[in-house]
């Protein structure tokens, strides 16, 4: 058997170097579409200030993509290097599109990143034009081929278990590729990072206004980015939901952790607006309820019911139970590949064979397992609610403090009084951090929630990691941590020197904090 520790400690260190990678992943994907915008405007009406908007703005996002890449490529690694065994298991469903994703989409928008910035004296303004919309494709392109690999891991399907291989193997890519949890889940998580884009442009130009500098650049900035994080913030919202029906139909289990649903409720079930979850006596010690609203959410109709926990719980023993015999056909069948009676046993019981192998983590025969192991594994197949239920809530709590912010803001510039608000600007100078903190806490409602799987009701989790020993993960996982916070300082550094310098960084002279180069007219 697996030690604990270290399955702990590959946990944490994948955990830890997902999270650096998703401070710069939003924000590419959120500021590549701003830099559209902002040079469609230039050039359909050749005003400057909307060129050296593109350009600065675009020095931002070109620091950010670095770092992204730099921390993004670990990851890729470590499924080799730290989960073996599940490579080695699911390596023929999850590996293609991951290369999909670098040999499209990583080499187009690597290509028209350097072209960006470099090819602002080489190309007209239509054709660099096309090479910024094109980098913004390639970067949305590559985040749709991992969250479709990592839709397969919510939500396996299009493979098949071989018991002839004895690995999953694909029997159906375009179902694989058109899975609803990874459509749902891109088209969420792209639109989280619009929001994260547009809060910092909205956030850096508020401080400008605040101190008076670069006016005109800045009022024009800002109301690009009311208006597209009004845009994106409505859209996480409306596609939060489309994200929340698809995880009540394939994850049932997620879906009563995120509301701390330890009973059946009548349909529709009431939403627990807030709750202190008791998961040992499994009950809530109080709840705040609205009527209906998790009923229409998670089923839309009024007739469904939504399983609570006590249920699931009870749902799962049979399937470990029916588990057990699914694994023990399968040794069987790995004695005699032409065994019949094993064979059609294991066909009978195999859509359960996940769940038997949850009891590896207690025996090594589960035929040998007792009522207690089995207990155990039954508890094992629900997250722990607290983290799951509150993550969820503060980061809904965050997104509608940003609706609410990008809605004023928005309405603030068609009345042109946005630059007298100084709350206001305030306000959106202090929201910075805000959406970074949302998008942890959806990925840890995502990940963390699919515990006790890396493929969901497939594989476990404590069979899919390397032979490792304990110290070289201890080892590893603080060279990570160092290494990644140092890029984070740096991230920082380089972001707040190059936004402190303004638009004057790019040396034209027509801005604030640098000398005059020559003789410009105003800016309209």
């Amino acid at each position: 058997m697996i030690p604990e520790q270290l399955v702990d400690l590959s946990r944490l260190q994948f955990a830890a170097t997902a999270l650096y990678h998703f401070l710069f992943v939003p924000l590419t994907l959120g500021m590549v579409w701003i830099l559209v915008i902002m040079e469609s405007v230039y050039v359909m009406t050749g005003n400057v200030v909307w060129k050296d908007m593109t350009r600065f703005w675009g020095k931002l996002f070109g620091i950010n993509f670095a770092l992204g890449v730099t921390t993004g490529i670990t990851l890729e690694f470590q499924f080799g290097t730290n989960w073996a065994y599940y490579s080695h298991y699911v390596g023929d469903i999850f590996g293609a599109p991951l290369a999909i994703e670098g040999l499209m989409a990583f080499f187009l928008e690597s290509t028209f990143i350097g072209l960006f910035f470099f090819g602002w004296d080489r190309l007209s303004r239509t054709q660099h034009l096309m090479v910024t919309l094109l980098m913004a494709v390639g970067t949305n392109l590559s985040a749709l081929w991992i969250l479709i690999a990592n839709g397969w891991m919510q939500n396996p399907v299009g493979a098949e278990f071989s018991y002839q291989t004895m690995r999953m193997e694909m029997v159906d890519f375009w179902t694989v590729v058109f899975n609803p949890i990874a459509q749902a889940k891109f088209v969420h998580t792209v639109s989280a990072g619009y929001v994260t884009g547009a809060m910092f442009v909205l956030s850096i130009s508020s401080w400008y206004l605040l101190r008076g500098r670069d006016i005109e650049f800045a009022k024009r900035s800002f109301r690009v980015a009311s208006a597209f994080g009004l845009a994106s913030v409505l859209s996480v919202i409306v596609l939060g939901d489309e994200s929340g029906y698809t995880v009540g139909e394939a994850q049932q289990t997620k879906m009563a952790a995120i509301e701390a649903m330890w009973e059946t409720q009548p349909a529709p079930a009431s939403f627990s607006l807030l709750a202190w979850p008791d998961q040992a006596q499994m009950k809530n010690d109080w709840s705040v309820d609205i009527p209906w609203v998790m009923g229409l959410i998670g089923t839309r109709s009024i007739s469904k019911e939504i399983p609570g926990i006590r249920e699931i719980r009870a749902k799962n023993r049979l399937r470990i139970e029916n588990g057990i015999v699914a694994v023990a056909a399968l040794d069987a069948l790995r004695q005699h590949r032409d065994d019949p009676v094993a064979l059609q046993t294991f066909e009978r019981s195999k859509a359960d064979l996940g769940f038997g192998l949850l009891l590896k983590r207690y025996v090594v025969d589960v035929r040998q397992a007792t009522p207690a192991m089995i207990d155990k594994a039954v508890d094992d197949t629900i997250p722990r609610v607290m983290p799951m239920f509150w993550s969820f809530r503060v980061m809904v709590g965050l997104g509608c403090a940003m609706l609410a912010l990008f809605a004023l803001a928005m309405l603030s510039t068609l009345r042109g009084s946005g630059v007298h608000k100084r709350w206001l600007l305030q306000w959106a100078l202090w929201m910075l951090p805000v959406p970074w903190i949302s998008c942890e806490l959806g990925w840890i409602v995502a990940e963390y929630g699919r515990q006790p799987w890396t493929i969901y009701g497939v594989l476990p989790t404590h069979l899919s990691v390397s032979t490792l020993s304990v110290n070289s993960l201890y080892g590893s996982l603080a060279g990570f941590v160092a290494f990644y916070t140092a890029l984070l300082v740096v991230e920082i550094f380089l972001m707040v020197k190059f936004a402190h310098q303004g638009p004057g960084s790019l040396g034209t002279g027509r801005y604030d904090s640098e000398p005059a180069v020559r003789a410009t007219p105003a800016l309209a």
